[in-house]
C-alpha cells in the first residue's frame, strides 16, 4: 500500500473524509488557508534558493506579490486578498529578520521522501512518501523544518509526540543510512507568531512510530477487505472539509434546502416531535431527582423508613455492596481444583495490561479482537445549525 502522512492524518481525522479523498478520488477546492499556506511555503523556498546571493527581503517580497494565485485557485474578494496580502508580507518580514537565508546550511528544500514499512506477519511492504521543506546541516547533525502558518501553537508536549515529525525522522534515516535517530533535529516553524518549536525522536519512538504506521494501514486495509464503512467524525475540522454537502453526516442538512425532497415534512413533524419528547423527559428527570433529594432529606431527618402519599408511598432501604478477597477464594477453591473455574477474562484489566507489553504483543492483541455485536446508536443533540451559506458548487459524490 502506498499512502502519505497527510492520507494517514485525515484517516485519524475522519476516516469517511479518507475514503472520498484517497479511495474515491473525488476532486475538491484547496480552502483559502490552504492555498495561502502552499504560496508562503514557495516564498520561502525562493528566499533560501540561491545560492551564494540570495535575494534581498524586498525581492522575497516581490516574488511574494507577483505570484499571488490566481482566482480560479483563491477566490477571494480585493478586501480579502488585500488582508492576506498583508499578512503573508508581515510574516516574511519577521521571519527574513530572525532568519538571514546566509546564516544556514541548507542541505536541500522540499525534498521528496519514501520510507518503506514493513509488515512482517503478514510479509508486506508498504510505502509511505512525503516531502520535507527544509533541511539544514548543523554541528552535531541535520535539522528539519517545516513551516506552519496556523494560528494554533502546540504544547511541546504534542510536538514531542507529533506523527508528522516521527516520519520526517524515519524519511531522513532512509535517506542516509548512517544518521541515527538522535542524529536529527526536528522543528516546526510557527510563521504567525515567528516560534520554532523542537523535538527529536529516539531509536525506541521510532520504532514505536512504525508499530503506530502498522496498526493504522492495517485498519484501513481490514475496512477495504471486509467492506466495512468508513465512518464519518464529525467535529470543528467540519468547518472547512469540502466534503460536507456530499457527506453522509452533513448531506442532510443541504438537502433540506431543495424542494420535493421525499418523506421530509414527515420526518420534520418526527424530529420536532422527538426533540419535545426529549426535552420534556430531561426536565421530568431534573425534577424527579429534586424531589427524590427533598423526600429522602424528610425522611432521614423523621427517621422514616416509609412515607405516604394519596396516590402510593416511597420506602427506603440501605444496600451493601461487595467484593471478594480473592486471595482467600483462591486459598478456599485451590484446593478443591475450583479456582481455575472461576477465571474469567476481563477487558478492562487487559487494556491495562497490554500498555506495558512490547508494541508487536500489542498488536497480536488488537487483530484478536471480534465483532460480537453491532447495532445503530441514535444521539440527540438541541444544538441548532445554521443553514449552509452559498459556496461553490460541491464535489460529486461517489458512483
Amino acid at each position: 500500500m502506498r499512502t502519505s502522512y497527510s492520507a494517514l492524518e485525515t484517516y485519524k481525522l475522519c476516516p469517511q473524509k479518507y475514503k472520498f479523498q484517497e479511495i474515491d478520488r473525488i476532486p475538491a477546492a484547496k480552502s483559502k488557508a490552504a492555498v495561502f499556506g502552499t504560496h508562503l511555503h514557495s516564498t520561502l523556498k525562493f528566499m533560501f534558493s540561491h545560492d551564494p546571493l540570495f535575494p534581498t527581503l524586498d525581492e522575497v517580497l516581490n516574488f511574494f506579490r507577483e505570484n499571488w494565485p490566481p482566482q480560479e485557485k483563491m477566490e477571494v474578494t480585493p478586501e480579502e486578498k488585500q488582508l492576506y496580502l498583508e499578512a503573508g508580507e508581515k510574516m516574511l518580514k519577521n521571519f527574513y529578520a530572525k532568519n538571514a537565508p546566509w546564516n544556514f546550511a541548507v542541505v536541500d528544500l522540499e525534498s521528496r521522501f519514501e520510507v518503506l514499512i514493513e509488515d512482517t506477519r503478514r510479509k508486506e511492504t508498504h510505502v509511505l512518501a512525503g516531502r520535507i521543506d527544509r533541511i539544514d546541516k548543523s554541528e552535531d547533525g541535520y535539522e528539519v523544518i517545516d513551516y506552519k502558518t496556523s494560528r494554533r501553537m502546540p504544547s511541546q508536549d504534542e510536538v514531542d509526540r507529533d506523527l508528522q515529525m516521527s516520519i520526517y525522522s524515519l524519511g531522513l534515516q532512509r535517506r542516509w543510512p548512517h544518521l541515527k535517530a538522535e542524529d536529527i533535529r526536528l522543528s516546526l516553524y510557527f510563521l504567525k507568531h515567528g516560534e520554532k518549536l523542537s523535538t527529536s525522536r529516539s531509536a525506541e519512538a521510532t520504532l514505536a512510530t512504525t508499530h503506530d504506521l502498522l496498526r493504522d494501514l492495517s485498519a484501513i486495509q481490514a475496512k477495504l477487505s471486509t467492506g466495512e464503512r468508513f465512518e464519518p467524525a464529525p467535529g470543528p475540522h467540519c468547518d472547512w472539509c469540502p466534503y460536507r454537502p456530499i457527506c453522509p453526516a452533513w448531506r442532510h442538512l443541504y438537502k433540506r434546502q431543495e424542494s420535493g425532497i421525499k418523506n421530509q415534512e414527515e420526518i420534520d413533524a418526527a424530529l420536532k416531535e422527538y426533540f419535545e419528547i426529549l426535552k420534556g423527559q430531561r426536565q421530568s428527570e431534573a425534577r424527579l431527582a429534586e424531589l427524590k433529594s427533598k423526600i429522602s432529606a424528610y425522611m432521614e431527618a423523621e427517621g422514616y423508613d416509609r412515607v405516604f402519599g394519596e396516590v402510593g408511598y416511597l420506602a427506603r432501604s440501605q444496600q451493601k455492596r461487595f467484593t471478594y478477597d480473592f486471595e482467600k477464594v483462591r486459598q478456599i477453591l485451590e484446593p478443591l481444583g475450583k479456582w481455575e473455574e472461576i477465571l474469567a477474562a476481563d477487558e478492562r484489566k487487559l487494556k491495562t495490561i497490554v500498555k506495558g507489553l512490547p508494541l508487536e504483543i500489542q498488536s497480536k492483541i488488537e487483530e484478536a479482537k471480534v465483532v460480537t455485536s453491532e447495532f445503530t446508536l441514535l444521539t440527540a443533540s438541541a444544538k441548532k445549525i445554521p443553514k449552509p451559506s452559498e459556496s461553490p458548487p460541491p464535489p460529486s459524490p461517489p458512483s
